[in-house]
């Protein structure tokens, strides 16, 4: 492998200084795809001619020697390059120390330190320069660019290895040739200066020879796809090649790295579909094998390519990612949530394993972590006490922090399950608060679902309602994607009747009729659940036997005030049942609600929070309401004990007749 000898890198000389004074005053910036490039102009006209001027010119690669217009002592060193037998394989003690200096490299939090720990070495392997140079990458990057890129391109440490990687690229091993130019792409290296240039060519003939590993192309083929997207042609030869090999001697992390690359838009639209077919097989016994980090990859990759189909895949994935829920990192725990939501898949002791994780770590984990959790358990009907408390523990302490989404996204959960922490008024508090200073902060539809998820757990948002029911917030609705739907109007709607019915000190704006809906049962994100049929049609049976006839109870009513009763049964004034279709002479209503697990948080007794607000209204308008909930009726276990059940249910005061 290559050596590069820093100490040929350093300002020896005045000539050598000249040339890298050169280096920056002829800097420019180019576009490296949609970002801003970084300077690296190392192969220009200009710089030849200067290197010329200045001795830099004796840089002949094949001779193995590097010289600077300087005598060698000046020097003290020399280049050896990878694949040079004899004279040139380091001692024992530089192995030790290169070894040393990757383990350093890791704890490397700055380009500032890295490049100290550079400028320590006597001397560099090539794959060592790709690892500076992907540290580089991983301590910069951020959201697609570096941070730092003018101070990176004035580096002298980082201009002499790219100027060390340019002259040498045909001696470089394939893994620092592959690594070094996915990292300069990454950080944003004009992609024409003569460095980038040449180990892409250098890379096209490797590929074309086919003497690429799995692992190279996958590094290679990331390097296309930030270069130039997933339509670039090269990405075809790779995957042609790819397909090529083996997939049984395939190790894990390579399994890994060709998904990610069919994630980034390779195998989008279907495409390399067999191959993923082959490696969803195969992965499968690969999975106890997998690290924490592994396993979060992997599930990433089948949702992103919508893998549904590789459900036995996914459910060992989650199954294993149990025992690494305390070792994931806080991006990796969100993918993994992430995927748990894609596929619909639940598991009580990843909750377990989670409720332990939250509890411990809720008051350090990123907002965006909290948030997804708590997403995770609204979407799922996960009513876990533990998490949900130390969220609002939490969420009091910190959430001047959060963003307006996370806020959002933190609080929904507590009213779509209906729960109350214990620190409820210190948590309800700090979220006025917060809304009273950033009110205009929250984009409309996550303000709508924050304040309306409050009113489902009695917590009434008076002093903000003037602004929601404005004219001005409306077109802000309507104007945010996906504008004013059935599902939106029937939160206003909602929210409206709350304030109406529970509030009546409320002397602020009403809702325009026009906004209101009829009915709160919509397909979708509908505000009520519907009945089901399996468990209506048994009660119905019962309650035909009960009465007499099916004439005596109605189903599905919709009521005047958006909510549909599942049954309804009409009473007179001396407690006489009235034939349905009756609308005289009814002193009572008796509103049955038949409650089955979907009603229902997971594995727990305590009704959503859109079941027990359309609950506390029925109440409000004269209903007697009369819940039937699965876990009762699932104990009976004969006809006769279900006619004895409904006549205690809905009749309580009265003997049961024979009919």
């Amino acid at each position: 492998m290559a050596l590069v000898n820093l100490k040929c890198f350093r300002a020896c000389t005045s000539r050598v200084q000249a040339c890298r004074q050169l280096l920056t005053r002829g800097r420019f910036i180019h576009r490296c795809g949609p970002e801003t490039g970084l300077v690296c102009p190392y192969g220009s006209p200009a710089l030849q001619v200067a290197c010329s001027a200045t001795g830099v010119q004796g840089m002949v690669c094949r001779k193995y020697h590097m010289e600077l217009g300087n005598p060698p002592s000046s020097i003290m060193g020399t280049v050896n390059l990878h694949g040079e037998a004899g004279n040139h394989f380091q001692s024992n003690s530089k192995q030790t120390a290169e070894r040393e200096a990757l383990k350093e490299l890791d704890n490397c939090h700055s380009s500032e330190e890295i490049f100290r720990l550079v400028s320590s070495l006597e001397s560099l392997m090539d794959t060592t320069v790709a690892a500076v140079l992907q540290r580089l990458c991983s301590v910069e990057v951020e959201d697609g660019r570096p941070r730092h890129a003018e101070d990176l391109a004035e580096d002298t440490v980082f201009q002499s290895l790219c100027f060390q990687l340019e002259q040498e690229s045909p001696n470089l091993s394939d893994p620092a040739l592959v690594n070094s130019l996915s990292s300069l792409i990454k950080l944003c290296v004009d992609p024409w200066s003569t460095l980038v240039v040449r180990l892409i060519s250098e890379s096209q003939e490797r590929l074309r020879k086919g003497q690429l590993a799995i692992k190279d192309l996958c590094v290679l083929a990331e390097g296309f796809l930030d270069l130039e997207g997933p339509d670039c042609a090269v990405l075809e030869q790779i995957m042609d090649q790819v397909q090529s090999t083996n997939l049984e001697d395939w190790k894990p992390e390579e399994m890994v790295m060709v998904y990610r690359i069919l994630q980034s838009g390779v195998g989008k639209r279907g495409q390399y579909q067999d191959l993923l077919n082959k490696m969803n097989r195969l992965t499968v016994r690969q999975v106890p094998k997998f690290s924490p980090k592994l396993t979060s990859a992997v599930l990433n990759a089948l949702v992103a390519l919508d893998q549904t189909q590789a459900i036995p895949l996914v459910i060992k994935l989650c199954k294993y990612s149990v025992r690494h829920v305390p070792s994931f990192t806080d991006d990796e725990l969100v993918h993994v949530l992430e995927a748990f939501l894609h596929f619909g898949h639940r598991d009580c002791f990843f909750t377990e394993a989670l409720e332990r994780h939250v509890a411990k770590h809720a008051f350090t984990m990123r907002p965006r972590v909290v948030s997804k959790v708590m997403q995770y358990c609204g979407r799922k009907r996960i009513l876990s006490k533990t998490i949900f408390d130390a969220v609002a523990e939490s969420f009091i302490y910190n959430a001047d922090g959060f963003t307006t989404a996370q806020i959002a996204e933190q609080i929904v959960p507590f009213g779509q399950l209906n729960y109350l922490p214990p620190c409820a008024p210190s948590l309800f508090q700090k979220l006025e608060r917060v809304l009273s200073t950033r009110f205009a902060q929250f984009q409309p539809h996550a303000l709508l679902s924050l304040l309306h998820s409050c009113t489902l757990v009695e917590r009434y948002p008076l002093n903000f309602l003037t602004k929601v029911f404005s004219p001005y917030f409306l077109q802000q609705l309507q104007a945010e994607g996906p504008g004013l739907t059935r599902s939106v109007l029937s939160q206003l709607t909602q929210l409206f009747l709350t304030v109406t019915m529970e509030c009546p000190s409320y002397e602020g704006p009403k809702l325009l009729p026009k906004y209101r809906v009829k009915s709160f049962l919509v397909a979708g994100h509908s505000l009520e659940s519907s009945v089901d049929t399996h468990f209506y049609n048994q009660v119905k049976a019962g309650l035909i036997d009960l009465l007499g006839a099916r004439m005596y109870f109605a189903s599905h009513v919709l009521t005047p005030y958006c909510y549909t009763v599942d049954i309804e049964i009409k009473l007179d004034e001396e407690g006489f049942v009235l034939p349905a279709v009756q609308y005289d002479e009814v002193s009572q209503r008796i509103a049955l609600c038949i409650d089955d697990q979907k009603r229902f948080c997971v594995n727990s007794h305590n009704l959503l929070g859109k079941e027990a607000i359309k609950r506390r209204h029925l109440k409000l308008v004269g209903y007697e309401v009369v819940q039937i909930p699965f876990f009762e009726f699932e104990l009976l276990e004969n006809q006769t004990d279900v006619l004895e059940y409904l006549h205690r249910k809905v009749f309580p005061n009265s003997y049961r007749l024979s009919w």
